[in-house]
């Protein structure tokens, strides 16, 4: 195998994001609230060559299988990924994100005085206003914001 060709071995049981935009894989994770404290092991390839993006990233997590409305919260930070679920070392479900209506307990209001940031036992929610460009409204304080100011 030349230098070229990614060295990560295949996982039998789990969940391969592919097609991340160079750099977001770590920010992918924090959304998706993997830690790996959960003993599962969780491989990250960073900056990996591709002929599709040029440059992607590419996250593997054994012994985990994400639900559709788990993939499509990073549809803001990884707008191009794709969600393969693995079984017995075979693909058996493939799926593009997309961004939902709203994202729920993913990202923190930006507004720090919205009640979503105080005490109280809330979620953020913030409801997808418009699609592209990507815009969002806290349910609560009523912020627009785009997703640099979320990331």
């Amino acid at each position: 195998m030349s230098e070229e060709h990614l060295a990560v071995r295949r996982i039998k049981d789990g969940t391969v994001i592919d097609h991340i935009d160079h750099g977001e894989a770590l920010r992918v994770l924090s959304a998706l609230k993997v830690t790996g404290h959960d003993g599962n092991l969780v491989t990250i390839a960073m900056n990996v060559s591709s002929s599709k993006l040029n440059r992607k990233d590419v996250i593997k997590v054994e012994n985990r299988f994400l639900f559709a409305n788990e993939t499509n919260k990073i549809a803001l930070i990884a707008p191009n990924a794709t969600v393969n679920i693995i079984k017995n070392f075979k693909v058996i479900e493939k799926r593009k994100v997309h961004l939902p209506d709203a994202l729920e307990d993913v990202f923190s209001c930006p507004n720090p005085t919205c009640i979503s940031n105080s005490d109280e036992p809330l979620k953020p929610i913030l409801k997808v206003i418009n699609r592209n460009p990507p815009k969002l409204q806290c349910k609560y304080c009523m912020k627009i914001s785009n997703p640099e100011e979320l990331l």
